[in-house]
């Protein structure tokens, strides 16, 4: 893992944040298991912080950009819901440029946390960019 982390997801401002950061990619044995993207996401708030480490398949990543899409199209998100991964949810707030953001850990630590940033439309272009780094950094094949 040479490369420098990237922040695939990062919503953060007034003393909150939510990022997902790739650390880099885990070689799996083929033909049975493709590589995965090794990461973890990272809250901290006055109240709480905390990490929680997961893995990104490639199939992941094309669903990121559809939630984005839909984000950007107004819609709230739920990314890797029904997965064994952690599950992440972002409603929007129709009255301000705010949205929450819901990390769920299922299956390990059975713990929930949800934390409210600003959402401001520059953001899009920076999520995008975000997403194009990682897939250019470490380069996944979809089955």
């Amino acid at each position: 893992m040479a490369e420098d982390p990237i922040d695939l997801i990062r919503l953060e401002g007034d003393g909150n944040s939510v990022v997902l950061r790739i650390d880099g990619r885990e070689t799996r044995k083929p033909p049975v298991e493709a590589d995965v993207l090794v990461g973890e996401f990272v809250v901290e708030t006055p109240f709480v912080r905390g990490t929680l480490k997961t893995w990104l398949f490639p199939e992941d990543l094309g669903e990121w950009q559809q939630a984005l899409d839909s984000l950007d199209a107004g819609e709230d998100i739920a990314w890797r819901e029904g997965s064994r991964a952690p599950w992440l949810y972002v409603e929007l707030d129709e009255d301000d440029d705010r949205c929450r953001v819901t990390i769920k850990d299922h299956s390990a630590s059975l713990t929930t946390v949800t934390v409210t940033v600003p959402l401001a439309d520059a953001w899009f272009d920076d999520a995008y960019r975000r997403l194009d780094a990682v897939w250019e950094t470490w380069p996944l094949e979809e089955d």
